[in-house]
């Protein structure tokens, strides 16, 4: 004899142990899903957190002492103070800095491998030809860290009085007027290049290997006009033996206060400065990026890397990664126009 109350119970429980069994499943899955996503999430904070655990290599396209360098070694004494670990700056020039620059595209992206670039980073894009790298997509924006801006000088013994003079003689072409700078394709070189544009003079370009060469001809007579950054050109405005004409920076310079600008002599907006700027392999992790670009912030605000700085001739210039990269983009545009219509070749 069958019992429906009985059936019915029985019946029920097989329903229940069923949505019992799905309810555990969906919550073993959703567990999973979290233990996964929050794993990740967690390693990567605790890579983040561990970092950095060994020394740090800054890469440097120039050769020691250079305003770069300089620039480097005051950085990497800062982030070594606040991570904790040595910061080593590795020399490595050669090619317009592109042997550099490949190491460290090469380089583990670990976030031990850096280089403080410059204006070359955007140049070198331009003026070799197949592009020796491709700086947007193999290298990641770390931090824009400052600027030094390139000058226009001459002899103290040279007609070349003041910029009005020099421009005035520029554009009678009477005769063409040449300067000096430290090489094909230099930021200094690409700098006048672009004023000469703007201002509708045309100059002679005099490439020489390095600017203390040039400086010591501009000095001597042979050539009327030197471009280089501020830094190499302080002890000889010192020394009473060269003038400066103009900054080309957007501000006057705290090492010659009194030198106007390009803007304040007629052009307003016009500005060509070498820029410094940390980066990364492309892979390097965005925390451990993250992690560098929050420290080079605090370090651009301390009094020891502002001074450095000033008395290189520049200023820091603190800022997002995202500003920097949008820099070098802006950068590599500007400079493919130059060297396409100029026809500018690398040394």
């Amino acid at each position: 004899m069958s019992h429906p109350k009985r059936s019915e119970s029985q019946a029920l429980s097989c329903v229940n142990a069923r949505a019992d069994a799905s309810r555990r499943q969906l919550l073993t899955r959703a567990a999973a899903a979290v233990l996964v996503t929050g794993g990740v999430s967690y390693a990567a904070r605790s890579h983040a957190q561990a970092y950095p655990a060994k020394p740090i290599k800054v890469v440097v396209g120039y050769a020691a002492g250079g305003a770069v360098d300089i620039v480097a070694r005051t950085l990497g004494q800062s982030l070594s103070t606040s991570l904790g670990q040595p910061v080593v700056v590795e020399n490595k020039p050669g090619a317009g800095t592109n042997i550099a620059v490949k190491s460290v595209i090469t380089a583990e992206p670990d976030g031990y491998t850096l280089m403080l670039a410059a204006n070359a980073l955007a140049a070198n894009m331009a003026l070799y030809q197949p592009a020796p790298f491709d700086a947007e997509r193999d290298l990641v924006p770390v931090s824009l860290v400052g600027r030094v801006p390139v000058v226009l000088a001459t002899s103290t013994a040279s007609n070349l009085t003041g910029f009005a003079k020099f421009l005035e003689i520029a554009k009678a072409k009477s005769p063409v007027l040449s300067f000096a700078s430290p090489g094909n394709g230099s930021t200094p070189h690409l700098a006048i290049e672009l004023f000469a544009r703007a201002a509708g003079i045309e100059l002679q370009h005099i490439p020489y290997r390095g600017g203390s060469p040039a400086i010591t001809d501009v000095i001597g007579g042979q050539v009327p006009l030197v471009a280089v950054n501020a830094l190499e050109v302080q002890p000889h405005v010192r020394s009473g033996k060269l003038r400066v004409l103009a900054v080309l920076s957007p501000t006057r310079t705290a090492i010659f206060p009194d030198t106007p600008t390009i803007a304040e002599s007629g052009f307003p907006g016009f500005e060509a400065s070498v820029w410094y700027g940390l980066v990364a392999p492309a892979a390097t992790p965005k925390a451990i990026v993250a992690r560098l670009h929050s420290e080079v912030q605090k370090a651009l605000q301390t009094r020891e890397v502002r001074e450095r700085m000033t008395a290189v001739g520049g200023e820091v210039v603190p800022g997002s990664a995202e500003q920097f990269g949008a820099l070098i983009r802006s950068e590599r545009v500007r400079y493919e126009k130059l060297v396409r219509e100029a026809q500018i070749k690398p040394d």
